[in-house]
């Protein structure tokens, strides 16, 4: 563990704090619709409009609807798929559906930003390769990494996935005087990140209002722009408001198994409103480099950054880790 601390320590210290121009990334991201669900292609049409998509950026597959997993087999032939449609601007994918959210011992996300790949996955507890984007300072990571992070639209409900998309459109320049909770729970295995708090703090606490918990439940509180925990399950969820834009996580086991899982869904977040969460899909171990590192995201989100640039910076090994929200939610656009 002092090993795992120096080596974010030492990120927090180096580079962490590069101001980034914003920029308008509407036309770099496409949408993977699957034509054979019809939740997914309205979800699709919304998002479309709502943030301007184009048309040429729409990529339609064939997916078996209601499926949590797919194959490795199938996902790579409709990964091929995807990848001959895809212009060759394009540096971002949305997967417009809940379902499936894992390929093989992989998120579908990852799956869809790296390509299928075991180097990714662990086998125990074991560390994984590192993703090349991680806390990296370009806008454009398909150009400089070949990788297009992605990130669903997923949701407990269409209604729900509309919800969250309407949050993050409102986020957009809004500048927001929220808080940063890091909470510190009395779930030892799970409350790994916390030895970041007091450095976080520390960085960042002139920028932002960060507060440390020592609490399982945060409740009623008015001004939520980050929540991290680390629980099986999180109470009192609904008690608290969380502002356009909020990202919220809980490291856990498999927090990323949005239905059906033993675990609390990261979807629970988004129903309470949050504008995206984070959670793993199988079985990490408390490998903090699996889950989004506070500081990171804290401060490259504040710095301007959309939504899926901050996340995904944030994880040093995030193949088995899954992203959900709205992915060009920006609430400090142009920030410098």
């Amino acid at each position: 563990m002092v090993i795992v601390a120096r080596f974010f320590l030492v990120l927090l210290a180096s580079g962490i704090t590069t101001p980034v121009l914003a920029l308008q990334l509407s036309q770099q991201l496409a949408i993977v619709v699957n034509e054979d669900d019809p939740q997914s292609r309205r979800i699709a049409s919304y998002y479309q409009i709502k943030r301007g998509i184009p048309d040429r950026n729409i990529i339609s597959v064939s997916l078996p609807s209601g499926n949590k997993s797919l194959g490795r087999e199938m996902f790579e032939q409709v990964y091929q798929q995807v990848l001959k449609r895809t212009p060759a601007h394009i540096q971002f994918y949305a997967l417009a559906w809940s379902q499936p959210y894992r390929a093989g011992c992989m998120s579908i996300t990852s799956a869809f930003a790296f390509g299928y790949d075991e180097a990714y996955c662990a086998k125990g507890c074991n560390s994984t390769r590192q993703s090349t984007y991680f806390n990296a300072t370009t806008r454009r990571p398909y150009h400089t990494f070949g990788i297009r992070p992605t990130m669903m639209l997923a949701g407990s409900s269409f209604e729900q996935v509309r919800e969250m998309i309407d949050r993050g459109v409102r986020a957009d320049a809004t500048y927001p005087e929220g808080t940063a909770y890091l909470v510190s729970t009395s779930d030892k295995a799970r409350n790994v990140r916390s030895h970041f708090y007091p450095a976080v703090l520390e960085r960042l606490g002139s920028r932002i209002n960060i507060e440390i918990e020592n609490t399982d439940a945060l409740s009623g509180r008015s001004d939520v722009l980050f929540y991290f925990t680390g629980l099986k399950q999180v109470e009192e969820v609904d008690s608290n408001r969380f502002l356009d834009g909020a990202i919220a996580d809980h490291l856990t086991s498999t927090g990323g198994v949005l239905f059906g899982g033993s675990q609390m869904s990261i979807l629970r977040w988004l129903d309470a409103g949050a504008t995206a969460s984070y959670g793993t899909v199988v079985e990490p171990c408390a490998f903090p480099q699996k889950f989004p590192h506070p500081a990171i995201l804290i401060d490259r989100y504040t710095h301007g950054e959309t939504l899926i640039e901050a996340y995904w910076k944030s994880v040093a090994w995030p193949g088995q880790g899954l992203f959900i929200g709205e992915p060009l939610a920006s609430p400090y656009a142009g920030i410098i």
